[in-house]
């Protein structure tokens, strides 16, 4: 079959934003990415990882920290010992991710600038 350039175009187009939406499908929404920095800056247990994002849901965390584990970004460690003791850690795979992060951070500060023009 023979594609005009405007197909081959739109194509290539599609082709581009497939892997953009997987990972889109994986990291976005309102607080993954605050809950991936905060786990990889240290904070291991469900409260110190509430407390370190302010205003997010107890229950959205929770939901949250589930759809990571079974994206593979985060991994959830139980310690048999009484209490029961819950640990979240960074995997290498979402590690992977921190030229990412570096790179939204960044461009998140930029932005910052210029819409409160500091």
């Amino acid at each position: 079959m023979i594609l005009t350039e405007g197909k081959t175009k739109h194509i290539e187009c599609l082709e581009q934003m497939l892997p953009i939406r997987d990972a889109l499908d994986v990291i976005s929404g309102k607080w993954k990415m605050l809950i991936l920095t905060s786990i990889m800056h240290g904070n291991r247990r469900f409260k110190e990882i509430e407390t370190s994002i302010p205003k997010i849901n107890p229950k959205v965390l929770s939901k949250e920290l589930k759809d990571m584990e079974e994206h593979q970004l985060i991994k959830r460690i139980v310690h048999d010992e009484y209490p029961v003791l819950i640990e979240y850690i960074a995997t290498d795979y979402s590690r992977t991710l921190k030229s990412v992060m570096m790179e939204l951070h960044a461009w998140g500060v930029n932005h910052r600038k210029k819409i409160l023009g500091q």
